[in-house]
């Protein structure tokens, strides 16, 4: 068990939260949630110990040993893969060095030989024996194959290294572990499997995360970052997001009708006070007003962008045709004789480990790489608005202020109304003079999602839409897609996104060729564990 008590953290004047009481128990999984800045990892931090509270204090049960996600992907780069998984629990691991140290002694001793007898039995009780197949089991459910367990973390490839991080901190049986941002960078299948693991896992498991599939599927509690507090809901992500809209629509409303009712009673009070035959009336309204006040809402930190895709006119018939398309880079081939079309209607969901295939096929689709084979053929009646994965090229030598760089894209150019827009998509104030190239990757994501909205194109291509992007605004890019009326090639990590927009899966296979179905990414799922 974790208890805190009257914890507090700021950075110079700056309150990150403050008066923090919370139990974390065995057996649960806490998501801790808040807009980007609220303190998640902060909090992540002083839990484990890596940071020290302003106030208050953390306690954790003794005997417990704690594992932590590690994000420093060179800290291990002299050990081998299989070496920097066990190393998740030190004891086990210090115990298997000095049992080899000893065993290799020239003159191994009669005293050498005691401890050795006392770190052998130390050894067999933590389970030491299935160390590397414990290990290896881990390896192989991130999608590690065996061949690589052995190899120099130096030698990996980094995509790579985020699983092998990943697996030393589930390693070992530890009763705490802590993960921040553990699906970033893991391909679906590795999602699911973490999602499995965590699911049947004894211990108590912490977890700071943006994927809100992940939050529903494993989380028992959500702990929540806001008002510079922090309180702990029971319950899964939807459930806290659903209670916490209605509980501020109820104050909302409430409030709402206290002012409504003081307007009245002031209106009565300024009519009648000077009249003797009312004063009693008056005299008592006004302490009726007296108890009325307007409950004073929380200033939150939470932020929802809008985001809403309006085509200027609807698709024909003829939407797209991809005929046997094929693409090798590198000696690699990426594409092999691809073929779909895009009916009426088609909200298509790219998925599959081959990543850069997806991306691949998005530039062919929007004439930025040429097919070494096959013809792209969109209809007459057609207009694409895209969001790339890497949109280095819009901003990296642009020097133009925010409201400039979005001027070329808008029909109306004044800067009332692009003041407007962007306001709607959270940049305010004088935000809008910045400088484009020095927005953060979020900021520059919310670029791409206006410049795409004021297109009005009636197809809307996204490679990977929610990186960089808070929980708020990849709600807001959810809503949008779901309302958009035209068709739709998406290419993303969020589950909670694919099964809600689209009806149509395509897979990218590792040698080339899609498998291509018309159903949800669900339905998908089920079909391919059927199929295995």
């Amino acid at each position: 068990m974790i208890t805190v008590s009257d914890l507090s953290v700021q950075f110079g004047g700056s309150v990150l939260f403050k008066q923090v009481d919370l139990q974390f128990v065995a057996g649960n999984c806490y998501g801790i949630i808040g807009a980007n800045g609220a303190g998640k990892s902060t909090f992540l931090k002083v839990l484990s110990g890596d940071l020290e509270s302003t106030t208050g204090f953390v306690s954790i049960q003794p005997d417990v040993r704690m594992s932590v996600l590690k994000q420093d992907q060179f800290q291990y780069d002299a050990f081998s893969v299989m070496d920097t998984v066990i190393q998740g629990n030190e004891r086990l691991y210090s115990i298997m060095k000095e049992k080899d140290a000893l065993y290799e002694k020239p003159d191994f001793s009669e005293e050498d030989g005691i401890r050795a007898a006392e770190l052998e039995a130390e050894f067999a009780e933590m389970d030491g024996w299935e160390a590397e197949s414990d290990a290896s089991r881990i390896l192989q459910g991130l999608g590690i194959p065996v061949e690589l367990h052995y190899d120099m973390m130096g030698d990996t490839d980094p995509r790579l290294k985020v699983k092998v991080l990943l697996a030393r901190a589930l390693f070992g049986k530890p009763d705490i572990v802590m993960l921040d941002e553990p699906t970033n960078n893991l391909d679906i299948e590795a999602i699911n499997w973490l999602e499995d693991f965590l699911l049947d896992y004894e211990g108590t498991v912490i977890v700071v995360s943006h994927d809100r599939h992940f939050l529903n599927t494993v989380c028992t509690h959500i702990v929540d970052i806001d008002y510079g507090k922090i309180k702990m809901y029971v319950g899964n992500y939807d459930f806290w997001y659903e209670s916490s809209q209605l509980i501020q629509s109820l104050i909302k409303n409430k409030n709402k009708r206290n002012a409504e009712k003081i307007e009245e009673l002031q209106t009565f009070i300024a009519r009648f006070a000077a009249n003797k035959a009312k004063s009693k009336q008056a005299t008592s309204r006004r302490k009726l007003l007296d108890k009325l006040t307007i409950e004073e809402m929380p200033a939150s930190s939470r932020r929802y962008p809008f985001v809403g895709f309006s085509p200027e006119r609807e698709v024909g018939k003829d939407i797209l045709f991809v005929t046997d398309v094929s693409k090798t880079i590198d000696g690699v081939k990426l594409l092999d004789r691809v073929t779909f079309n895009l009916k009426k209607d088609d909200k298509i969901g790219f998925v599959g480990e081959n990543e850069l295939a997806q991306t691949v096929m998005f530039k062919i689709l929007m004439g930025e790489m040429e097919p070494d084979e096959g013809t792209v053929k969109w209809g007459q009646t057609t207009s694409q608005c895209y969001l790339p994965k890497d949109n280095t090229e819009y901003f990296e030598d642009h020097t133009e202020s925010l409201v400039d760089w979005i001027r070329e894209y808008s029909v109306k150019k004044d800067d009332v109304y692009l003041r407007g827009f962007l306001g709607r998509m959270l940049f305010s104030g004088e935000d809008v003079f910045k400088s484009v190239n020095v927005l953060s990757g979020g900021e520059k994501v919310r670029c791409m999602l206006s410049k795409m909205m004021l297109s009005g194109a009636n197809v809307v291509l996204m490679d990977q839409p929610t990186n960089h992007l808070d929980m708020e605004s990849i709600q807001a890019v959810n809503k949008g897609l779901i309302a958009f009326p035209g068709n739709i090639l998406l290419a993303t990590h969020d589950h909670e996104m694919l099964q809600s927009v689209a009806n149509r899966i395509i897979e990218f296979q590792p040698d080339g060729s899609i498998i291509d179905r018309m159903c949800t990414y669900d339905e998908y799922l089920d079909w391919k564990l059927n199929r295995q």
